[in-house]
């Protein structure tokens, strides 16, 4: 009777065994899947901790080289501005290589009208330098125009047509800005500095024109006695001030050294050197 009851008790018992195996067996698959969930969220984290690490040597150097403390903090906009911007500077790109080119062109303009004032002992009447807007070759008015008038003196045409000759090198767009001092001025035929100034601009582009400048070349605009580079209260100031300047734009050339490269295609670089 005892074994009848054992051998009805051992089967029972295995099969619950078995059914506990079954009903237990996703713990073994959610455990795996926590410990790769886990294995990643570590990855990033390791990952993010790395560019910490860098930007922090990034700002240690900044504070280095420019000897100052307060720099911008990891993770605000200042620092990913930052970043951004180091990341660009190390990175040679075209547009580095196109502001290149741009500067010799400009420098070439520049050694010609230089060249051009020595070799006609004009020096103090016309003068060239680079600024913020490109080469700016400036002719006093005392050379072009008599007082009050846009009538081209016999002595400024001679000059002007010297000028065409450098001028027509370079197939750039050519600017012709008239300005005058601040010495009021009302006639007829001109109410004001702004008539004065823009009349004397445009007669020298006219000028231009018929001695062989293309007209599409060419524009011309008027400061009036708004954009000095003297004082006007010394006679000396306002002298300086009365003055035409014929300006190559840097945008203008850099324009057409990109038109160039795109449409004809050509070696750029060589044509400048």
């Amino acid at each position: 009777m005892a074994e009848d009851q054992n051998n009805g008790f051992t089967p029972f018992q295995e099969e619950d065994d078995d059914d506990m195996e079954d009903s237990n067996g996703w713990l073994m698959t959610y455990g795996d899947m926590m410990t790769l969930l886990l294995t990643f969220f570590i990855l990033l984290f390791a990952m993010s901790e790395t560019k910490m690490d860098d930007f922090a040597q990034l700002m240690e150097s900044l504070k280095s080289a420019i000897g100052k403390q307060e720099v911008p903090e990891a993770g605000t906009r200042e620092g990913l501005e930052m970043l951004n911007r180091e990341a660009k500077e190390k990175k040679p790109n075209a547009v580095d290589e196109l502001g290149a080119m741009v500067n010799k062109e400009l420098e070439n303009i520049k050694s010609d009208v230089e060249e051009f004032i020595m070799k006609n002992k004009l020096a103090g009447k016309v003068k060239v330098e680079m600024d913020g807007r490109g080469a700016v070759i400036t002719i006093s008015d005392v050379l072009l125009f008599p007082p009050g008038t846009t009538t081209i003196n016999p002595d400024g045409e001679s000059v002007l047509k010297e000028v065409k000759d450098v001028l027509k090198q370079f197939d750039y767009h050519i600017k012709v800005e008239g300005h005058t001092d601040n010495v009021p001025i009302s006639t007829l035929q001109f109410p004001s500095n702004w008539e004065l100034s823009a009349n004397r601009a445009s007669k020298i582009v006219r000028f231009f024109i018929a001695n062989g400048i293309p007209p599409e070349q060419l524009s011309a605009e008027g400061f009036a006695e708004f954009r000095p580079i003297a004082t006007n209260d010394t006679p000396e100031g306002r002298a300086q001030n009365r003055r035409v300047e014929i300006v190559y734009e840097r945008t203008s050339v850099e324009n057409e050294i990109k038109r160039m490269v795109i449409s004809e295609g050509k070696d750029i670089k060589r044509t400048i050197e």
